[in-house]
């Protein structure tokens, strides 16, 4: 996952791209007090793609990544399993009305990697409890086909 998302960034033109692996546990583990996986597992992993020419940064807190993330230290993270990725990028992604608790825009694409195709999605799910009521935003799916137009580009052009 970590080669097939510095490909990735590379086709969206990002040319040295700095990728963040986040943690599986808490504080990455504290030195293996809160689990051993961040220090048995991912720290050589990460160790061998940088010795692969890769800029890669991590194991870095689940609880600090995504704010790196958005202050631009990272151009990416890998996250470990669904959830730790896509509530940060859910959180950051829909504005809220904060006198109904409405959603009033919503932002957000999910790109499959490693396809022989390109796949690009909404980030906010099917939204069948909306459907057929004419109140859906049509603002991610806009930002999914533009993702898929620049990757297919990047193809082209290779």
């Amino acid at each position: 996952m970590i080669d097939l998302t510095g490909k990735s960034l590379k086709r969206l033109g990002i040319t040295n791209p700095k990728i963040a692996i986040a943690a599986l546990n808490p504080h990455a583990g504290e030195g293996g007090l809160f689990g051993r996986e961040d220090i048995d597992v991912s720290t050589p992993v990460i160790a061998q793609a940088n010795a692969d020419g890769l800029n890669i940064h991590g194991p870095v807190p689940g609880d600090t990544v995504f704010v790196k993330l958005r202050a631009g230290q990272y151009d990416a993270v890998v996250a470990m399993y669904h959830d730790q990725g896509h509530i940060p990028v859910k959180l950051l992604g829909f504005e809220i009305d904060p006198a109904t608790g409405k959603w009033m825009d919503l932002s957000g694409v999910n790109i499959t990697l490693g396809l022989p195709i390109i796949r690009t999605s909404v980030d906010h799910g099917t939204a069948f409890d909306i459907a057929g009521q004419g109140t859906a935003n049509e603002r991610s799916l806009i930002e999914a086909i533009e993702y898929a137009e620049r990757l297919a580009a990047s193809r082209q052009a290779a």
